[in-house]
């Protein structure tokens, strides 16, 4: 099979990527059972060999990764290809390449984790199931994990997380799971993951149409799963929190309303003026217990404003962070897995939108800059930390026709943790 590649001079990273997907469409299409694809070592722009060997398997798998466990008649039959092989005609295969190969595979095992996850129907992915699959995968890779039930946060007064899931019948969690890779005195790297398992916008509500698509807004946490079940697979040396706080947003005859005023673990009270901005609302509770863990950086991952997508649209993910030097290492690792970000303003100047006549803060601050409030909220409980925000609105699920988790940003999170430990092939 030849794969045309265009121009040589305006060949580069998005072309070589394009490649791969064409092959692996045309290999779907020819029912083969093995292929060797024989462009991976194919030089791209200013990528070492270990790059192309990463992008290969994470397109390959991306390609033929389906959703239709649920379905009880399949359209086609399941993908005959059972093995491929990355033919480096001109390079030598080395110690690097190998652990590139390696380092994919789990990664890409963390990508379709985190995909199926997002494409589970809200009545299957409770926040009760999503504890159930971090048990499993305590249990597969001999993780710690901590499960906190409604009255532990209760008793840690998660004033904030307790008022999204007061109109759900599905009771809440937050999970706390442990991949210690490193040394035992290494601090960790934690990551806050959104798990609204389903997002109605409670009293708030959402329109009906595209509501179904607000099962995807427990993404940041299936990310969060997704990464350390890459770094455990490929056994990272390093040390990982993943921390998930995860409810449903529902209406009822218990849920919290607009204007309600709700106490914080931290002790700052909010003013709840819109109840479809709760995803601030669980993870500033989640930011706050982090601090327990004496991390050496925290990043929490949301699916967290529709003004992130106004933005950046579907390709970039928004980053807010208020440490240059860490905004600039997840910024390099963003663009080492192609997974990239880009960088949004956190200055003071914009807390004044979120200003209360009856509490310390408001949950929102209007429309201008919203995903930029959003992020200056959460920077309120972030004061103590190495903290970074990502928004994943845009880039967390397609819509239409291709409807379907990306995974994103799990590749990001790995070569993040991966580069901080040394790794950085």
């Amino acid at each position: 099979m030849l794969v045309g590649l265009g121009e040589q001079k305006e060949f580069g990273e998005a072309a070589f990527r394009d490649a791969i997907r064409a092959s692996a469409a045309a290999l779907k299409e020819l029912g083969a059972a093995d292929a060797t694809i024989a462009i991976a070592d194919l030089k791209v722009a200013r990528r070492a060999l270990a790059w192309n060997v990463r992008q290969a398997v994470a397109g390959m798998r991306d390609s033929f990764y389906r959703f239709d466990a649920l379905k009880t008649q399949k359209k086609a039959p399941a993908p005959a290809l059972s093995a491929v092989t990355l033919g480096l005609l001109d390079s030598p295969v080395t110690m690097q390449a190998e652990r590139a190969l390696k380092e994919a595979a789990a990664m890409a095992d963390g990508v379709e984790f985190a995909k199926t996850l997002g494409n589970l129907p809200p009545n299957i992915c409770t926040p009760t199931y999503l504890a159930e699959e971090a048990r499993k995968l305590a249990r597969e890779f001999k993780l710690g994990l901590e499960i906190l039930e409604q009255r532990d946060m209760e008793k840690l007064g998660m004033g904030a997380l307790l008022s999204v899931t007061r109109g759900s019948r599905q009771p809440p969690k937050m999970i706390v799971l442990k991949y210690m890779g490193g040394p035992k005195k290494q601090k960790p790297i934690v990551y806050v993951g959104k798990g609204i398992t389903f997002d109605t916008g409670g009293i708030s509500l959402k329109p009906a149409a595209e509501m179904d698509e607000m099962k995807f807004d427990m993404s940041g946490a299936g990310s969060v799963l997704g990464t350390l079940r890459a770094l455990a697979g490929m056994r990272a040396p390093l040390n990982a929190i993943g921390l998930i706080p995860t409810c449903e947003n529902m209406p009822g005859g218990n849920a919290t309303r607009p204007g309600d005023v709700v106490t914080t673990m931290s002790g700052q009270t909010v003013e709840i003026l819109n109840t479809d901005a709760e995803g601030r609302l669980i993870l500033c509770d989640a930011l706050t217990y982090a601090e327990r863990f004496e991390p050496d950086v925290v990043i929490d991952i949301a699916t967290l404003t529709g003004a992130c997508v106004i933005a950046l649209g579907h390709v970039a993910s928004g980053l807010f962070c208020n440490d240059a030097k860490l905004a600039a290492e997840i910024d390099r690792a963003a663009d080492d897995a192609w997974d990239r970000v880009w960088r949004m303003p956190l200055w003071d100047d914009y807390q004044e939108q979120l200003r209360s006549n009856f509490a310390d803060m408001a949950n929102i601050g209007g429309r201008p800059a919203g995903s930029v409030t959003a992020a200056c909220y959460l920077a309120r409980f972030a004061k103590k930390l190495r903290w970074a925000h990502l928004d994943v609105a845009g880039t967390a699920w397609k819509s239409g026709r291709e409807k379907g988790s990306t995974g994103r940003p799990v590749p990001l999170l790995t070569r993040f943790a991966l580069r901080r430990a040394g790794v950085k092939t």
